[in-house]
């Protein structure tokens, strides 16, 4: 009996150290730029990297914001995008959320066309170079996201990304 114990208590140990590598492995540094590179290569953009400044201000306005988790920005220096999810937004989820909004993004006209569209344009702003991001828990539950972009996109009258016939959006591919 005492072996059954020991081998229940190692079983919920061990799934707990899985469900918190699961759950890790879809906020790192690396899972963020990892969702942030793959949308910018689908339109030709160079990728960008994790700077750790860059995280620490975005590390230090989420928890400013776990208190109400309004989608208020931050006002700083860098372009950022916010998100809050419940019960639950990975990093991933967030990232993954700003990208769907490419429907949106009429490259022709530079505009939103049926909704919006201004966080997948940073998220591909070809002048954004640097990429930190954040995640914590409200305190009503549900989670609060922010990246935050060095330099920052989004400027009126300039286009996202030059379009050209390098970047996979203009490819059509076939399989049999």
């Amino acid at each position: 009996m005492g072996l059954c114990k020991i081998s229940s208590s190692l079983v919920v140990g061990f799934m707990g150290l899985v469900l918190a590598h699961i759950s890790y492995a879809q906020n790192s540094p690396q899972d963020f730029l990892d969702a942030h590179n793959v949308a910018r290569a689908e339109v030709g953009v160079g990728p960008m990297s994790w700077d750790n400044t860059v995280a620490a201000y975005a590390q230090n306005y989420t928890n400013q914001r776990i208190g109400d988790c309004n989608l208020v920005h931050s006002g700083g220096p860098y372009g950022e995008n916010l998100a809050w999810g419940s019960p639950s937004l990975t990093g991933i989820d967030a990232v993954n959320l700003w990208v769907g909004e490419k429907t949106n993004y009429d490259y022709n006209s530079n505009s939103c066309v049926g909704g919006e569209c201004r966080h997948y344009t940073q998220v591909i702003w070809r002048n954004s170079l640097r990429l930190g991001c954040a995640r914590a828990q409200c305190n009503s539950g549900g989670w609060f996201v922010t990246c935050n972009y060095d330099p920052p996109g989004n400027y009126v009258g300039q286009r996202p990304f030059t379009e050209n016939s390098n970047s996979s959006h203009s490819c059509i591919v076939a399989i049999y």
